[in-house]
């Protein structure tokens, strides 16, 4: 298998014959910039992956249409401080007239334009200052714009996220791009198109069919951003988009071997971002990984290790270095997985906490140090299986509760 390569500085605009750009409209009254615009100088093929919440927003539900129904994509446009859901037949249409705006602006079609929100819930999208900064979006278009495009789509993220990876691929370098926002109502579930908001978008220079990159990204994303929670909250918006321009020329399609490079080097990538998004976690001081392995099964692996994750009792005792294994205990029992007690072993790191069900006699003192690095990892063993999953997680602070107990008004 070919060497996956990070690449300095990558963006979206690592990815050959690709532009982007971000531009401040007046979204935000912190005058931050707002608006992001990436584009592929050609036709490319295409594929997404959005939330599975009902309350599925404006924006979400005219992607899915076009996933359905094109068979390429040129643009994509994406707004911070709005998050047009919870709008009705009005917040429809402006999302169509955004891809309507954007499809003018670029002399394109209005079905070559996808579009994406995120901000404030239930509030009508100032079209004035949409167009405007569409205007403005289309003319700044430039081949090293992926960083101020992945700034323009922040809301209470502290950092922008983006990251490219090159990989060797039947003799020639395959190259995938991406940025991405999300720190907060941070716990993705995305399904395919037939079926705070993490908000994300690749570029790759590979020839792939939309079908062969549906699978890919679907795949990829039950490995990677379906894998965090920062709050246990699925966002409305939750959208993740992939564009294939084809000017490498290396065809995907083509080698089933080629495919399965590709897909791991895209992994590296969305799994690098999925990191990030937990690192820069509303008011986050800890990066901690929930492993289970032993299960009787991987769903009991899996209800395990979200009810762990997602347990503010834990997540307030990690911001606190309290290593009050209890919690982790009552969460494993209340998951729903069924399971022997007295068989599960568990570990902060390689530091053994519980053992066969019971306080395995570690000194809290040391445990506690465990506790006070910015990353650990829980690993569960329950001894009884060979189901297993991981899920990545953040503490809850005092700043998370600021934030968000600040963040409407």
């Amino acid at each position: 298998m070919s060497e996956v390569k990070f690449i300095d500085n990558g963006s979206v605009t690592s990815t050959p014959g690709f532009k982007a750009c971000g531009v401040t409209a007046g979204l935000k009254k912190s005058g931050n910039p707002d608006m992001a615009l990436v584009a592929s100088d050609v036709p490319a093929n295409f594929a997404g992956v959005f939330t599975s919440c009902v309350f599925a927003a404006a924006p979400v539900r005219v992607c899915r249409k076009l996933v359905r129904s094109c068979a390429t994509a040129k643009a994509f446009i994406i707004n911070s401080g709005n998050a047009n859901a919870c709008t009705g037949a009005a917040g429809m249409a402006n999302a169509e007239k955004m891809s309507e705006l954007t499809a003018n602006a670029l002399q394109i079609t209005d079905s070559a334009v996808l579009v994406a929100s995120t901000g404030r819930i239930g509030v009508q999208m100032p079209m004035d200052i949409i167009e405007k900064g569409i205007k403005m979006a289309a003319g700044t278009l430039s081949c090293d714009g992926g960083n101020q495009a992945a700034r323009a789509i922040m809301t209470t993220d502290t950092v922008p996220k983006a990251c490219a990876v090159s990989v060797e691929i039947a003799g020639k370098t395959v190259t995938i791009g991406a940025i991405c926002k999300g720190v907060g109502m941070i716990d993705p579930q995305m399904t395919t198109a037939p079926h705070a908001t993490m908000i994300c978008c690749i570029t790759t220079d590979a020839i792939c069919s939309n079908a062969l990159l549906e699978k890919m990204l679907a795949d990829n994303a039950n490995n990677s951003f379906n894998r965090i929670t920062v709050d246990g909250d699925m966002s409305t918006n939750d959208t993740c988009v992939i564009f294939a321009n084809g000017v490498s020329g290396v065809d995907l399609d083509a080698n089933a071997d080629d495919a399965a490079k590709f897909q791991t080097a895209l992994l590296a990538l969305m799994q690098n971002l999925a990191r990030k998004q937990v690192m820069d976690g509303e008011g986050a001081t800890k990066f901690v990984a929930i492993e289970i392995d032993g299960a009787p099964d991987n769903a009991a692996a899996k209800l395990c290790a979200e009810a762990v994750a997602n347990s503010l009792l834990c997540k307030t005792a990690w911001f606190g270095c309290d290593p009050n294994w209890g919690r982790i205990v009552a969460a494993l029992g209340y998951s729903g997985a069924d399971f022997d007690p007295d068989k599960v072993d568990i570990f902060y790191d390689d530091m053994i906490v519980v053992r066969q069900g019971g306080d395995a006699g570690t000194p809290e003192a040391d445990l506690a140090r465990i506790l006070q690095n910015r990353e650990f990892t829980v690993k569960v063993h329950m001894n009884q299986g060979a189901g297993e999953y991981w899920v990545w997680t953040s503490d809850v602070s005092y700043e998370y509760v600021k934030i968000n107990a600040e963040y409407h008004t």
